[in-house]
């Protein structure tokens, strides 16, 4: 049996009006790899920023190495080897990667002058004893999301850490650097001893990566299990409370007419650099075309330019046979085009608004809601709203709260039920269910492809490639604006895939062909 490294003893954690952690209580062993799952807002986050110091919890404690926590910092946390890497990594984009690893903690020379060549040295010593193969002169905004990530995991050995806690770890890594990062944690783990905890979503990684794994739901301990003795649908079912069916969803029909046509699209960023490099494509009634790519090669830009949130500077957009270039997203949307953005904060709702006028935006002007286009009619309205939050389970809020106040999933949903609720022939999506959910992702995929049956043509943008493969139709790569590769449902798996959303062209030769 292995040694107790991590005790929470009776944890709670309340913040005002919301009760985060609820009596929590286990055991975390020297030398596994421990999984935190839960929905959103299950609390999970919350209790292992509690482990980091970051919050001081109202109630119970926590021992680290049989040591009690007293002072709930980060520098109590350090000291007794805990390290955090955030989901959002915390670097200096013009520094090196010596700079960043040594940041707070830099080598002097004669207690004075930075000694950059032992920021370097340490670096190096640190790569090679544990594998963690990155340039220490390398500047961190010119490296991969990858590597950047690695340097985040030597910043934290650097200050001599052997409980490691990683934070939602692959939410934007392909396929391949997700191999690698679990072969780097399988080899610190067997090698060096060390404690991983990951805190994730992603239930099939939980169970390619980790030896046990702790179930949260609404700030409870729901059970610890070893992983061997569970599986995904175990899983999803305890973090829910109820069966969660993730199958392949039901796709009827074949495609139609061509709903949306891009030729030769160039797009440029909001640096006035292109962005989009002369994307060509088709989607048609019935079909949903997934574009896979790494975060910044582009895709967000393509989305703005369909919707009309950003300019095109060469090529041709069509939507249902108009061209929209010049066009304004109202007059694009009144063409027959719905939205759900990736920004949802930015461009999805109104944080001053309530829930309620959230829900009706673009319609408040129909004749079931407003009285000769001037009048709204409030109990029309309200009975809509209590339907569409009801089917869409928002939940912790009325439809009277502000939509500000709400968690990110719940903000998603109000998104969502909005959008999904137009009739429209055309749906762009991007980042559907980010922050959501897995009871809720479930609604959401059978929502998309109960419009791609009933013949809207959808384009799909999501980090996620799990939801990019299960929900299209046809895949299409980007890689520095321009498409890399265009593939059949069942052509090419996800790691042959993520080759072209490199740049490589040869997938099918390294490993990834169908």
């Amino acid at each position: 049996m292995q040694d107790t490294i991590v005790r929470f003893e009776n944890v709670t954690m309340q913040f005002p009006g919301v009760l985060a952690n609820d009596n929590v209580s286990f055991d975390i062993r020297e030398g596994e790899v421990f999984a935190l799952v839960g929905e959103n807002g299950a609390g999970k986050s919350t209790l292992m920023n509690v482990l980091y110091g970051i919050n001081t919890p109202t109630a119970g404690n926590v021992y680290v190495k049989g040591n009690k926590m007293e002072k709930f910092n980060p520098s109590e946390a350090i000291a007794n080897g805990v390290g955090m890497v955030h989901q959002h990594f915390m670097l200096v984009p013009s520094f090196t990667v010596a700079q960043n690893i040594a940041l707070s903690k830099e080598p002097r020379k004669g207690k004075i002058f930075y000694d950059l060549k032992a920021a370097e040295k340490a670096t190096r010593d640190l790569v090679e004893d544990y594998g963690l193969v990155v340039d220490p002169k390398a500047v961190v905004e010119e490296i991969s999301v990858g590597l950047q990530q690695r340097v985040e995991i030597l910043k934290t050995l650097y200050r001599g850490a052997d409980i490691l806690i990683l934070d939602e770890p692959t939410a934007v890594l392909t396929p391949q650097e997700t191999d690698e990062l679990f072969n780097v944690i399988r080899r610190i783990v067997k090698e060096k001893n060390m404690t991983v905890i990951i805190i994730t979503h992603k239930l099939y990684e939980v169970m390619a990566i980790s030896d046990r794994v702790g179930v949260m739901r609404k700030g409870q301990l729901v059970g610890v299990e070893e992983t061997k003795n569970v599986n995904e649908r175990i899983l999803a079912s305890m973090m829910v409370g109820r069966d969660v069916l993730l199958d392949k969803v039901e796709k009827t029909g074949t495609p139609g007419d061509v709903k949306i046509e891009v030729k030769d699209l160039h797009v440029t960023d909001n640096r006035g650099l292109l962005a989009v490099r002369g994307v060509n494509l088709q989607v048609r009634a019935g079909e949903v075309l997934g574009i896979a790519a790494i975060e910044g090669n582009g895709q967000s830009e393509l989305l703005e330019a369909i919707t009309g949130l950003r300019g095109i500077e060469a090529g041709e957009v069509y939507v249902e046979g108009t061209k929209i270039n010049g066009m304004d997203p109202g007059k694009i949307r009144a063409l027959g085009l719905a939205h759900i953005p990736e920004d949802r904060i930015s461009t999805g709702v109104s944080v001053q608004s309530d829930i309620t006028d959230n829900l009706i935006i673009g319609k408040e002007k129909r004749p079931e809601f407003s009285k000769f286009k001037l009048h709204l009619k409030k109990s029309t309205i309200a009975r809509y709203a209590n339907e569409v939050f009801e089917k869409f389970d928002m939940r912790g809020a009325g439809v009277d709260t502000k939509v500000g106040s709400l968690s990110g999933g719940n903000m998603q949903k109000v998104v969502v039920a909005r959008e999904f609720s137009f009739d429209t022939p055309v749906l762009i999506i991007a980042q559907p269910t980010r922050g959501v959910d897995v009871g809720a992702i479930e609604f959401i995929h059978q929502c998309i492809i109960d419009k791609r049956n009933e013949g809207c043509a959808i384009i799909l943008v999501s980090a996620d490639l799990d939801e990019v493969f299960r929900l299209s139709d046809r895949i299409i790569t980007m890689y520095e604006g321009k498409v890399t590769g265009e593939f059949a449902e069942g052509e090419i798996d996800k790691m042959g895939i993520s080759y072209y959303m490199t740049g490589d062209r040869s997938g099918e030769t390294a490993g990834g062909g169908a």
